[in-house]
């Protein structure tokens, strides 16, 4: 380490830096956007930039494994909110329709601030209507102007309600245009390198929204290129009804077959694979991403994330979709593990550090990046939240700061580094181009929704 480092966070109350080090007291010192060291006080390097805790939990940033962006242009729309997971998205796919590159832009924008204020440092995003061309790449945009840790997920759709699918034909496309806007993307975008702000996966839909030919042909890309793929499977029990009539298999079984079953893969909610499938699943290393609100908000079963975790499974949080959801906190997400998982298995069954562990370390596994993301170990990227809760929420909370919270709260990102960048300073978002992004986003979802 140098004798001067670029960034320096001190007076912590407790630093965590992993799930197994915890640091009382402890300071994180920040060079070339790394972490160059964590220590206990009074041993702390000289800094060109200083940011004290005060005191505060300091964490590793939360990691977002699934999320619809786009969507906050539609929140707690009132004609979708009391329908099934079906009824919803009929209702919602011919709003989405009037996506185009600008508003692909300003809700990537105002979501990841969004994000950055829940405390999350890195997000994927399954964008997977596709009405015009460029959607994925204006997101991208956003991204790198904002200099937010952002994993693209180049979604898509194929069976429309003509075709016997859900979506309309507006929010299509064919075999060929995604297969090769995927490998487009791939080569414009995605940065295999260590510590990368940008990465590209490939993420049909589900297996109600895309033929067997675009599954198959899309491991085969992935596998070409060396990316991750994504996916809904396994959420609800229409999924079941329709695989069986269409393809005469269960998702799990079908998902397989496409050539979907490798550590290559993670999939969103994962509610319903019985208990073969998740042995399946969990041999051959696919992810999932737990998304507590979405399903629990369009009323459906949740994860059975502790027996996933004890066969082996990665498992991470998602917020899922800003019109499911209606929020983009990993803090809410990781407060709703918690208390599903003692809802679901007793007090044994979930802690405040389990569920920080699938919104940190998890997450990291299933993108692929356990090695440099989800910890604060020497040589992790430097991304990093400071928790601020307000001194009447904690009053009497003396014992356990990571505890306290989950279990007091609200908690707000104090803090939050991104690479070694502020981008969350005392509460509020470091961005100067939100004002802007959010006066467009309000005309933007206006007109979508027919309120002008």
């Amino acid at each position: 380490m140098s004798s001067v480092v670029d960034l320096l966070v001190k007076d912590a109350g407790l630093l965590v830096v992993d799930g197994d080090r915890e640091i009382p007291g402890g300071w994180l010192a920040v060079t070339n956007g790394r972490v160059a060291a964590v220590g206990p006080p009074g041993r702390e390097p000289e800094a060109r930039t200083t940011v004290s805790a005060g005191g505060r939990l300091v964490t590793p940033g939360l990691i977002n494994t699934h999320h619809h962006i786009y969507q906050n242009l539609t929140r707690s729309y009132a004609p979708a909110v009391n329908g099934t997971l079906f009824d919803w998205l009929t209702t919602l796919y011919p709003l989405w329709s009037a996506l185009d590159e600008e508003a692909a832009y300003v809700s990537a924008y105002v979501g990841m601030a969004e994000l950055l204020m829940g405390g999350c440092t890195t997000s994927s995003d399954h964008l997977y209507v596709h009405p015009r061309p460029n959607l994925v790449d204006a997101e991208i945009r956003a991204a790198r102007d904002i200099g937010f840790r952002f994993h693209a997920t180049r979604g898509s759709m194929t069976r429309s309600v003509e075709d016997g699918g859900l979506p309309p034909r507006s929010v299509t496309q064919t075999t060929d245009e995604v297969l090769a806007d995927s490998e487009r993307l791939i080569k414009a975008h995605h940065d295999p390198e260590p510590g990368a702000l940008i990465r590209v996966a490939l993420a049909p839909c589900s297996p109600f929204s895309v033929t067997k030919e675009v599954m198959t042909a899309t491991a085969e890309l992935a596998e070409r290129y060396d990316v991750r793929l994504h996916t809904h499977l396994a959420e609800d029990h229409d999924e079941d009804a329709y695989c069986l009539e269409t393809y005469g298999c269960r998702p799990v079984e079908y998902f397989e077959d496409c050539g979907w079953m490798s550590e290559r893969t993670w999939v969103a909610h994962c509610i319903y694979p019985n208990d073969d499938e998740l042995r399946r699943l969990a041999d051959a290393g696919v992810g999932v991403a737990h998304c507590p609100s979405s399903n629990m908000l369009i009323g459906g079963g949740t994860a059975r994330v502790k027996e996933m975790r004890e066969l082996g499974l990665p498992v991470g949080i998602g917020c899922d979709g800003s019109a499911s959801t209606d929020h983009a906190s990993l803090w809410m997400e990781t407060r709703g593990a918690l208390l599903l998982g003692r809802y679901r298995g007793g007090p044994g069954a979930m802690t405040a550090r389990d569920a920080l562990d699938l919104a940190t370390r998890g997450s990291a596994r299933c993108l692929g990046r356990a090695d440099e993301l989800g910890h604060l170990r020497p040589g992790a990227c430097a991304d990093l939240v400071v928790w601020d809760l307000h001194e009447v929420a904690l009053a009497g909370a003396l014992t356990d700061p990571v505890e306290s919270w989950l279990r007091c709260g609200p908690a707000r990102a104090w803090t939050t580094v991104v690479g070694g960048r502020v981008l969350v300073d005392r509460a509020e978002p470091v961005l100067p181009g939100l004002a802007d992004a959010l006066r467009d986003h309000g005309r933007i979802a206006r007109r979508m929704q027919g309120a002008e």
